[in-house]
């Protein structure tokens, strides 16, 4: 079974650009494939949402823990560099 992820590049995003998943670089080909403006990550990636249960409880030191990365893109836009995080599209899994 495999879980893949996707998310979208923003608009004015061209070459080049760079990846990063929780602050680590990734490489095309290797971590990522891109078609068009979807990057597919061929692994499960998920940003967690905090319910206000879990945000009740963590008031009161109790922590819950899950997985919660991070995606972002670094770009030149009109000479200036810009890091941009990327929402998560979506996820399937074989």
């Amino acid at each position: 079974m495999t879980d893949t992820t996707f998310v979208r590049l923003p608009q004015g995003v061209d070459d080049p650009f760079e990846i990063f998943v929780n602050g680590v670089p990734q490489r095309e080909g290797v971590d990522y494939h891109r078609s068009g403006r979807l990057i597919r990550f061929q692994r499960r990636l998920s940003h967690d949402r905090v319910s206000g249960w879990r945000w009740l409880i963590g008031a009161f030191g109790i922590g819950t823990y899950r997985q919660d990365d991070s995606i972002d893109i670094r770009y030149e836009r009109d000479g200036q560099v810009r890091v941009s995080s990327l929402a998560i599209d979506g996820e399937e899994r074989d």
